[in-house]
């Protein structure tokens, strides 16, 4: 079967220049609706591929996500938020990006298409078979994605990838595909809509599932989150009070002198 680019197929809908601010809104959302309901398809793939990320970094090993375009900002952008959200070291899980970080806010020309320096970032960071990479590409073709995965399995590296293409050449590299295809966007080919918000549902699945497997979360807080604005010293403070059954004063005390929420509830509970 001849591999097809959904991603790239024509829109439904036409003569956009034409409608009003009113119907492309409703044309946008309608199709986002659907994005959800893709991503529910692929759960069995999503679950199959975060077992193998609890594995690793149970085993002492790191998650790295590896793009270009929307798809590297998406993956540096939930790499960035695990550790004060969960408290783990900044190294981690590891966002990298075609272009580097210049390509963070501007997009670099061309460097997606780079078949070797992919594999070379990965290197820069010391890359093991104790780590998992997940390559991350809307179309499946990146080049730049494509490579260092083939890197990563020739050197026996644990390759996983988020694509929005069945049959892609990133899906059949990968040891661990999720393939969830969204079909055409409103704006034909532009695949930061449906494409990127499906990546970054399934992203916050994969960390926020492993990092509750790895004993982040406690009941459902965030018990190891760092205290680094006053919104969440003021959600710590709350957690403490309800948790520990403790009047404000004394929960802000607790907090100020462990800095940690779950820190703070299991000083509290060995003094008891």
């Amino acid at each position: 079967m001849a591999f097809i680019k959904t991603t790239e197929q024509d829109s439904h809908y036409n003569d956009l220049e034409k409608q009003s601010i009113n119907q492309l809104l409703r044309h946008i959302n309608t199709e986002d609706e659907s994005v959800p309901k893709a991503v529910a398809k692929v759960l069995p793939q999503i679950e199959i591929l975060v077992k193998q990320v609890v594995h690793q970094l149970k085993s002492g090993g790191r998650l790295f996500y590896i793009g270009a375009g929307t798809s590297g900002r998406l993956g540096i952008l939930d790499a960035s938020e695990c550790p004060p959200t969960f408290g783990v070291p900044h190294g981690l899980v590891i966002g990298l990006i075609a272009g580097g970080d210049t390509a963070i806010r501007k997009a670099v020309e061309f460097a997606e298409d780079d078949t070797e320096q992919g594999w070379k970032d990965l290197q820069n960071c010391n890359i093991s078979p104790k780590d998992l990479v997940i390559g991350i590409a809307a179309s499946g073709t990146t080049p730049y994605v494509v490579e260092a995965l083939k890197n990563c399995n020739i050197h026996n590296i644990p390759t996983g990838c988020i694509t929005c293409n069945a049959k892609s050449p990133l899906g059949k590299t990968a040891q661990y595909p999720v393939e969830v295809v969204v079909g055409p966007e409103v704006v034909t080919g532009s695949s930061r809509m449906k494409a990127g918000t499906a990546q970054k549902l399934i992203l916050n699945m994969i960390t926020t599932t492993a990092m509750i497997q790895l004993g982040r979360v406690k009941g459902n807080k965030m018990v190891d989150m760092q205290l680094s604005n006053h919104k969440l010293v003021d959600r710590g403070t709350r957690m403490l009070m309800n948790e520990l059954d403790i009047f404000e004063s004394e929960a802000k005390h607790l907090l100020d002198k462990y800095q940690n929420v779950r820190a703070a509830i299991n000083a509290f509970r060995s003094i008891k």
